[in-house]
């Protein structure tokens, strides 16, 4: 993540949208929602349609059994017929089937449609046969008779149904296109405005941080779950930005850890030869100082080659040996410059002598970062002339060992605490790199042990633990 990103791949080309998918569903089911009121409509229809030529016959045979048999002409009686659309009336009577109207040889009926009873299924099944038959056929239809007889029947062709079934289905078509175009339309509309639209923006987005990562989203104030999609993006953009810089800001200075590595060495090389000259000088004070100085020099040298390797796989892996805590508590306080006249109050809480475990130079160096941090943040305090001290404290455990980093100064802001061991996020104060406590856990968690933050009302408290 420290190079560039790679360039984003080539679309591919797309075939329908999802806007166009969702019309044509929305169609698809609307079409579909029609069809299957089209269906029970349909057998409604016909047997309305049949029910009322029943109807229109029982009236006629009423009209023909009222009047005397020579009273009505034939003009009438076909007439009457010709209004009810049959070939023939009859009507069952006490056991007997008796013909009321019929105005040619009865014909052959080719299908019969009992009204009586005639439950869904059948009526459904009934009608598509209808239209399926071609208006050909003669049928026969019975129903209910009004006049105390057992039923009444007709004998008509099957054409003028036909006719009047397609006409109705056309009808509906016709009703149903129009309904799934409006309500395709409206459907259509709305998702656009509502789904479509806004993870458009969403996939816009993410081709355009995939080219630059500084084109975040800025979410919207939906409230629903495209709303909640688009702050948790947000939210990962920016995290990942972040990263991506911290990464950018720790390859730049390894680039420039290593351009200045090879002088400095040089630079230290001379002042180890010039610390080896100083120490034959027979001065006492110059005696006492010199050795120290030889081993500030030898760390620093090491010091330099380690920061190289901070972050990498190589890191220099910890050699454990067993030493007396007291002799690095006090060379750190040496490196410092601590405990003397005018500087600021040291002070060791640990039984003498206290042998512990572990890779020295690695628990140096994270006692030195830990130390400069309080050292720095107590400065203002200590210039005041306010009391300042830095505590170094150690004891058993059962689980090993715990060493305690204390000051008395302001303390960490509470903004900060979340963040304190990622590189450059901890620290405000100017020319710091920010990179001292992620190097302190680097190192702790190397020998396997540990390093947190200890709530206390004042200053600010560093626990490290080591195992046994």
């Amino acid at each position: 993540m420290s190079g560039p990103l790679p360039p984003p791949q080539q679309a591919t080309p797309r075939g329908l949208g999802l806007s166009g998918k969702l019309m044509l569903l929305t169609v698809a089911f609307v079409v579909l929602a029609e069809v299957l009121i089209f269906v029970p409509s349909i057998a409604n229809f016909r047997n309305n349609w049949l029910r009322d030529r029943l109807a229109v016959a029982q009236t006629a045979a009423l009209v023909i059994e009222a009047a005397p048999a020579e009273a009505i002409p034939e003009t009438l009686v076909e007439r009457l017929l010709d209004t009810v659309g049959a070939r023939l009336i009859a009507m069952k009577i006490g056991g007997t089937r008796r013909l009321i109207a019929a105005n040619e040889t009865p014909p052959d009926v080719n299908v019969e449609f009992d009204m009586r009873n005639n439950p869904w299924p059948d009526a459904i099944f009934e009608s598509f046969g209808t239209l399926a038959s071609g208006g050909a056929r003669m049928m026969r239809v019975v129903g209910p008779s009004a006049m105390g007889g057992e039923f009444l029947e007709i004998v008509m062709p099957e054409r003028p149904l036909r006719d009047a079934m397609l006409r109705f289905a056309r009808n509906i078509m016709l009703i149903t296109l129009l309904i799934s175009t409006i309500t395709a339309s409206l459907v259509y509309a709305s998702l656009h405005s509502l789904i479509v639209r806004p993870v458009k923006r969403l996939a816009e987005n993410f081709a355009d941080f995939g080219k630059d990562t500084a084109r975040v989203i800025e979410p919207s104030d939906r409230r629903d779950e495209l709303g909640d999609a688009e702050r948790r993006l947000s939210e990962m953009q920016r995290a990942l930005n972040q990263q991506i810089k911290q990464q950018q800001r720790l390859a730049g200075l390894g680039l420039a850890v290593a351009k200045i590595n090879h002088d400095l060495r040089n630079l230290l090389s001379s002042a180890q030869l010039l610390s080896d000259r100083i120490a034959s000088v027979a001065d006492p004070t110059v005696q006492r100082v010199a050795p120290k100085l030889v081993i500030a020099l030898d760390r620093a040298v090491a010091f330099c080659q380690g920061t190289l390797a901070f972050g990498k796989a190589d890191e220099r892996p910890p050699s454990p040996r067993k030493f007396d805590l007291n002799t690095l508590v006090l060379d750190l306080r040496d490196l410092l410059a601590l405990g003397e006249p005018g500087a600021i109050a040291f002070d060791i809480q640990m039984p003498q002598p206290m042998f512990i475990r572990a890779d020295s130079e690695h628990l140096l160096r994270v006692l030195m970062n830990l130390s400069r941090n309080s050292l720095e943040s107590m400065q203002p305090q200590w210039k005041s002339g306010q009391p300042a001290c830095l505590t170094i404290e150690a004891k058993r455990t059962e689980s090993g060992t715990e060493i305690d980093v204390k000051d008395n100064g302001p303390g960490i802001p509470a903004e900060l605490k979340a963040r304190l061991f990622q590189p450059f996020s901890a620290s405000r104060r100017a020319g710091s790199t920010g990179l001292g406590l992620a190097i302190a856990l680097e190192l702790m968690q190397a020998q396997g042990g540990q390093i947190r933050l200890v709530e206390q009302q004042k200053g600010t408290c560093f626990r490290l633990t080591l195992p046994l």
